[in-house]
């Protein structure tokens, strides 16, 4: 794999970090600024929909430069917005400051995904990405927890001026490694590429994944309360548990990318059956410890190697046709998904006590959203046949 795929791989370990470790440095970031631990946590939503809006809305303005200054500029954004966070004098600003780094998000995973792809032969553009969201997966297992650790110890402003500098390294990196557009690009039309986002294929793309990751997240927002409540685990426990998820994240993101090198579509239904299957008997391994974590491990796999599948299944959908607009939107409906799982675990606590206990009954909904996946992808393929042509002649289902 070329080089660049790497630097590539340090803005996502980055972004990674900054998304995910304010849910480590919620007490301290309350404390600080007077407000209620509930008020903090809407930081997360926060990043959320600073995603979702970014990514469609940067990625079309930025149509025109060349890719590699996309990502460049979108790594100033990001470390910009990380200092932002450092030097925050009031809530207000904080937000604000995650807002505006969560815009580099999307686009930098869509626009990504894209460069990867075209780094490589055709038979390796799924390993490329999972290359990349290599970076976002080791940011959970190392990163999250080095920045957690080290905002408790010295305030969680220390943490947010590492992640600045990691933004400067990544940016030095990516400016080093990244190849220069070998063309540039032709000024484009941004209504005809959002026009090519409204095609049905496109769009079951992305409602696909929006419902398969919606399972990940309906089970993983919850994942503490499930090993403390109804496993038996103490609190202390669930940190090094978590570490079990990381690792699950990595193997199954690198399995993902290479199934995907050889069959896109089967690989996508295929991992989705597993999410789903993995989800259901988690339902009967959260009463056992041993069986507990090994399923927080395998739902990490089920549930990373979707990924590069469904990242591949929606460029496809949008081959020749504002790709880098399909692929930002697609890290918004992965962003879609969390929030959906989330909401959907938190009504089952709250309504689901006909089906057992409310948090014990979570993985059990939660395995009907890849498999609603599942059939969204079956009545796209009966949809549109020609998306079988997309694959190599001995993938055909």
């Amino acid at each position: 794999m070329p080089f660049a795929l790497y630097a590539l791989a340090a803005g996502a370990f980055g972004i990674g970090v900054t998304e995910f470790v304010i849910m480590g440095l919620l007490l301290e970031v309350s404390a600080d600024f007077n407000v209620s631990v509930a008020a903090a946590g809407l930081l997360i939503s926060g990043y959320a929909l600073g995603v979702v809006a970014g990514a469609p809305v940067l990625t079309a303005l930025s149509g025109r430069w060349s890719r590699k200054n996309v990502l460049i500029g979108l790594m100033v954004i990001f470390t910009l917005g990380n200092a932002a966070c450092a030097i925050a004098p009031s809530y207000g600003f904080l937000m604000a400051a995650r807002v505006l780094t969560a815009l580099a998000h999307g686009t930098f995973f869509g626009v990504g995904s894209v460069v990867a792809t075209s780094l490589v032969p055709t038979d390796r553009r799924a390993s490329a990405i999972a290359i990349m969201f290599t970076g976002l997966t080791v940011a959970n297992i190392l990163g999250v927890p080095f920045g957690t650790w080290l905002g408790q110890q010295f305030g969680w402003r220390s943490t947010f001026w590492a992640v600045t500098l990691i933004g400067v390294i990544a940016m030095a990196v990516l400016a080093l490694l990244v190849p220069k557009d070998e063309s540039t690009p032709e000024a484009g039309d941004w209504r005809a590429d959002f026009k090519a986002m409204a095609r049905r294929p496109v769009l079951l793309g992305l409602l696909t994944t929006v419902l398969g990751f919606a399972g990940v997240f309906a089970v993983f927002t919850y994942i503490a309360p499930a090993l403390t409540q109804i496993t038996g685990f103490a609190d202390s426990a669930v940190s090094p548990i978590l570490l079990v998820f990381g690792g699950g994240l990595v193997i199954g993101n690198l399995i993902g990318g290479k199934l995907a090198d050889r069959h896109v579509v089967r690989t996508v239904l295929g991992t989705l059956v597993v999410l789903a299957v993995v989800l259901g008997l988690m339902t009967f391994a959260l009463h056992s410890k041993p069986a507990a974590v090994i399923f927080v491990g395998l739902l990490g796999a089920a549930g990373f190697a979707t990924v590069a599948p469904l990242q591949m299944w929606v460029l496809s959908k949008a081959e020749g046709a504002g790709q880098s607009l399909a692929s930002s939107f697609n890290i918004a409906a992965f962003n879609l998904g969390n929030a959906l799982g989330a909401w959907v675990g938190g009504a089952v606590i709250d309504h689901g006590a006909g089906l057992g206990t409310g948090l014990g009954a979570i993985p059990l909904v939660a395995a009907l959203m890849p498999l609603a996946a599942v059939l969204v992808v079956l009545w796209s393929l009966r949809l549109d046949r020609k998306s079988i042509a997309l694959e190599p002649a001995s993938s055909a289902l």
